[in-house]
């Protein structure tokens, strides 16, 4: 009885969301607001993911816009900028919801700010899709309008990649990264599932946001004789890491970073080779999408609307397309943009969809349950290879990785 009675004040929800006087029914589109990073540590995933939602949203309006309602509505999307300042972006966000009267909202890159706009959709009752925030933390705080669309959490990163480096028979594994939510959640996620696997946890090592020497950590890393080398930080921090190991020459038998996948981070050349990462968007990944576009239309979409774009499309490109392409489907089963609507429609629609960068499944925080990133390696000659699991490799890994006198 209580479940009928809630599903039926979430009807009639939706119905007053778009039949009150001065509500969405009064508009003719779906304002959409997020923000996007113009400087600081998160610039250069920000805006490759905010290329993601706009390659959604002009599929959307290309195709008439959105069934809301039964009508269709197009979808306008509002960015503002929010610096990479998580004290800026809870403000920013506010702004979005009570000066732009935006329907409901996209999350900023990475956990740090997302965990800030969160607290200002929340507060003001508005829903936010996530595309990039992963931390476990986030989702235990009680947020009741957060749904992660497309990113799956820290905790479940590190596995796939650890699974392979005991299959290569690593032994130690030296862990360092940055103090941020992210990178010290999928830390944990790493200590966590090298211990399950038998592996030594033999340094777990923080270092302050902004650190650009990082030969102390590069020291003690190699002083403690790991095999498996675990850093996790942004883009910036392991590009700066990778070429300070080469000048040391400091190597590792099996070297992991989570986005050495990135275009970004290939463009420093052959500094870059060997190296373990893992993405959900390559050649040889194609899962059977029901929702949105699948890789190929993605890539002529990305070649369409940005031909002068510094790099290609990467995995947080595709995670953030994702996001809206389930957003949509949320959207117009709802048919509605309040939150609670949107939220169960969320809910109802766990498990029944699978976009570009893989299955859509949450449970009743709005954590991400699947979208699982294969391991590849950056091979000299081939480029960037899937070479784990089994299911998708399409290359052995070279292991152990050579010294850098003998490359």
């Amino acid at each position: 009885m209580l479940k009928q009675l809630r599903n039926a004040a979430l009807a009639a929800a939706a119905a007053l969301a778009f039949t009150a006087p001065g509500a969405d029914a009064a508009d003719d589109k779906i304002r959409i607001g997020m923000t996007v990073s113009s400087a600081g540590n998160f610039a250069l995933a920000s805006q490759s993911g905010v290329r993601g939602v706009e390659i959604w949203v002009d599929e959307v309006n290309k195709a008439g816009g959105l069934e809301v309602g039964g009508r269709k509505l197009p979808v306008e999307l509002v960015k503002l900028d929010d610096r990479s300042d998580k004290q800026m972006t809870a403000r920013v966000y506010e702004t979005l919801i009570t000066d732009e009267k935006v329907d409901l909202l996209f999350a900023p890159f990475g956990s740090t700010l997302t965990a800030a706009a969160a607290t200002a959709t929340e507060r003001l009752d508005k829903f936010l899709v996530i595309w990039s925030a992963a931390a476990d933390t986030l989702y235990d705080q009680g947020f009741k309008n957060i749904v992660s669309a497309t990113q799956m959490p820290v905790s479940r990163m590190p596995v796939a990649s650890l699974d392979l480096a005991k299959e290569l028979g690593t032994k130690k594994v030296a862990i360092v990264y940055v103090d941020e939510p992210f990178p010290a959640g999928l830390a944990t996620g790493a200590e966590a599932a090298a211990k399950e696997r038998g592996l030594e946890v033999v340094l777990m090592e923080r270092y302050p946001k902004g650190a650009k020497d990082f030969s102390l950590i590069l020291q003690k890393a190699r002083a403690s004789g790991a095999d498996v080398f675990f850093p996790t930080s942004y883009e910036g921090d392991l590009i700066s890491m990778v070429r300070q190991m080469r000048q040391m020459n400091i190597n590792f038998p099996y070297t992991f970073m989570v986005y050495a996948s990135t275009p970004q981070f290939q463009a420093i050349g052959e500094d870059g080779d060997y190296i373990y990462s893992h993405t959900n968007f390559h050649p040889t990944i194609n899962w059977e999408v029901n929702a949105g576009l699948n890789r190929e239309q993605f890539v002529e979409a990305y070649d369409r609307l940005f031909p002068k774009a510094e790099y290609p499309a990467d995995f947080q490109t595709v995670l953030a397309y994702g996001a809206g392409a389930i957003a949509g489907e949320i959207i117009e089963k709802a048919g509605s943009t309040d939150a609670a609507v949107l939220k169960q429609a969320a809910l109802d629609l766990s498990g029944e969809l699978t976009v570009l960068a893989g299955p859509y499944k949450i449970d009743e925080t709005g954590k991400q349950l699947a979208m699982p990133f294969p391991v590849v390696q950056l091979q000299p000659e081939k480029g960037m290879v899937t070479v784990w699991p089994s299911e998708v490799a399409v290359a052995e890994p070279i292991f152990p990785i050579p010294a850098w006198t003998d490359r």
